[in-house]
């Protein structure tokens, strides 16, 4: 009898967890019912992973409506494989609620979580715990809805290398096992990674511990050691998304401090954070309120079409002057469409002759801003991308005091905004941002700045964490440094320097520096040995420095672009990469075509095998 087709799959986390539940609503009509083992390889527990875990602090939040959050499939997504709806967090949060479903392990135990869920509903932003807890039933149910001749065993250890040469089974193995699994196929489904300092912060630590500083460095901020930032004192920190809101918390809240009615009453052990950053404002607020009236009809010039013309060119596209250009029409076609259908009044032009025009105007030129202009008579209703990206630009304060309190009156108005319905167009141009992420993710690398922007604007923090944010900074316990913020080290005092472009011949002195910020996933910079050895095999890389797969099915390819026919990887450490392993309802959800398409090839792959080895 020949032996049982294996499958591995390294990393347990949602986007590991996505590829099983489309496993399984594929083996049905792909695999039939043949036998397979699945190895599951992660030091943390399947579901939620790391980044979800359930030993975090309670205090951290999801930067989503619980609403917003979905692990199944819809008939928006474009996959081949069928499609499996199944709950959102909050539906699922209410069946547990209602008794109509297992809470699973981490619910049953826990009498925070039955809490949480207990006063959940769709609008709340629920803690990482729970959205972890939620990611772990929608695990078990995945696995049980295997067919019975798939096994599934889960291995709590880390994997070190993959071997095994491209025509033949590949060996994982695995830390503190001497035999390494064999396995047919394997798929890297390895979420955010650690990395290694680069130059300028291993220059930083040397400083810092020749003086006897604290220098932090870019990591995931609930694994990073903050007993180390003293109370009371100054603490520089450079970064102002999630990882900063994150720090904002636990050296807050985490430290025993309290809101109460808007104000917020210190425990006296905090730090005082002066906080800057290359845009030195926080990212936009999370859209709260429901979404009002008809989506729009996206993609419209940013598709299909537009991607295969640009990918099929000679010449690889330069993302900023090649695919930018559609990208901020298509984006500012969501905005019109909605200001138009919302808010006629604000416009001056007939609908169906303003889109005739803009969509005759090439993208970028002049023409199209003229178009524009002369149907959008007030240029605050006009989408202008780069004044978003850049929001301080020119701007000077005299003193500190000044911007701190114009910083605050920032953030107060994109609250007030991104709460507004009468601003639906906002929401519009997320929805745009969303369709164009998943036309980007078949592209082999848009670069940095894509993702950061995307960030910046359709993914920051809650709405109540920027109220918090200005209560800190009334309590002065937080501190705004401005846009283009450096920091210097002072050999002769010993101390960190932080200045900023926004308040001319502004210093701050710390004896901290914090880098609030992720981990650079590069291969240059990348801990992970499991990576580090794929490129010394000879994967390859994108400029950008991330691995590089086949956007079809997350086949990585050799440097010469030649797919391995034995190894797949899907998640933010490959070049299609997508915007989440989980998305809104009804939005398309990305990386569930790419989990359907990789399942289906790998199903189909262990399928062939079966055969020729019978």
């Amino acid at each position: 009898m020949s032996a049982v087709p294996t499958l591995a799959v390294i990393g347990a986390g949602p986007r590991g967890t996505g590829l099983v539940e489309r496993i399984a609503a594929n083996a049905p009509s792909l695999y039939g019912g043949r036998p397979l083992d699945i190895h599951l390889v992660d030091p943390y527990p399947p579901g939620g992973g790391r980044i979800w875990r359930h030993e975090q602090s309670p205090l951290l939040w999801m930067n989503s409506m619980a609403e917003d959050v979905t692990m199944f499939t819809d008939d928006t997504v474009r996959l081949e494989g069928p499609v499996r709806p199944g709950p959102a967090l909050h539906a699922w949060a209410a069946d547990v609620r209602e008794g109509r479903t297992e809470p699973g392990p981490d619910v049953a135990a826990e009498h925070g979580l039955r809490a949480e869920i207990d006063a959940l509903t769709g609008e709340d932003f629920p803690s990482r715990r729970l959205q972890g807890a939620y990611l772990r039933w929608v695990y078990e149910q995945s696995v049980a809805a295997l067919p019975p001749t798939v096994t599934v065993h889960e291995h709590r250890a880390r994997a070190l290398r993959v071997t095994g040469s491209r025509g033949g089974p590949q060996s994982v193995h695995l830390e503190g096992r001497a035999e390494p699994l064999t396995a047919d196929l394997v798929v890297l489904t390895l979420g955010h990674l650690d990395a290694e300092p680069d130059d300028e912060q291993r220059r930083l630590a040397r400083f810092a511990d020749r003086h006897g500083l604290v220098h932090l460095p870019p990591d995931f901020t609930a694994d990073s050691d903050l007993s180390a930032l003293p109370a009371g004192e100054p603490a520089i920190v450079r970064g102002f998304g999630l990882a900063f809101i994150d720090l904002m918390v636990l050296l807050t809240e985490g430290r025993g401090g309290r809101y109460e009615n808007g104000t917020y009453l210190p425990s006296g052990r905090e730090p005082v954070l002066y906080v800057g950053s290359r845009r030195g404002v926080p990212y936009h607020s999370k859209i709260g309120y429901v979404r009002p009236g008809e989506r729009p009809p996206l993609p419209r010039f940013f598709g299909p079409d537009r991607a295969d013309e640009l990918l099929s060119r000679a010449e690889p596209p330069d993302f900023r002057r090649d695919v930018w250009p559609h990208v901020d029409k298509e984006l500012g076609y969501a905005h019109y469409h909605r200001l138009f259908a919302a808010h006629p009044e604000r416009t001056a032009a007939d609908w169906t002759a303003f889109e005739e025009k803009y969509a005759a105007a090439d993208p970028g030129s002049a023409e199209l801003r003229a178009v524009v202009a002369a149907a959008v008579p007030d240029p605050a209703d006009r989408l202008d991308l780069a004044a978003l990206d850049h929001p301080l630009e020119g701007v000077r304060h005299a003193s500190s005091d000044s911007f701190q309190e114009a910083t605050r009156a920032y953030i107060t108005a994109d609250l007030a905004r991104r709460h507004d319905p009468g601003h639906s167009e906002d929401l519009a141009v997320f929805l745009g941002l969303l369709s164009v992420y998943g036309q980007l993710s078949r592209f082999p690398d848009v670069g940095d700045w894509w993702h950061g922007f995307f960030s910046y604007l359709a993914s920051g923090p809650p709405g109540p964490r920027l109220r918090q944010l200005l209560a800190l900074s009334r309590a002065g316990v937080v501190r705004f440094l401005g846009a283009g913020t450096t920091v210097e080290t002072d050999e002769e005092q010993g101390l960190f320097r932080a200045a900023g472009a926004t308040v001319p011949g502004e210093r701050i002195e710390a004896r901290a520096l914090v880098e609030a910020r992720l981990p650079d996933p590069s291969p240059r910079r990348t801990r992970s040995t499991l990576l580090r050895t794929l490129y010394a095999d000879g994967a390859g890389a994108t400029a950008g420095g991330l691995l590089a797969v086949d956007p079809d099915d997350g086949r990585v390819l050799d440097r010469d672009g030649v797919p391995h026919p034995r190894r797949f990887a899907l998640g933010p450490h490959t070049a299609a990469r997508t915007s989440g392993a989980f998305t809104r309802p009804r939005t398309g959800g990305p990386a569930f075509r790419q989990n359907d398409a990789t399942a289906r090839a790998a199903l189909t792959f262990l399928r062939e095998l079966g055969h020729a080895d019978g």
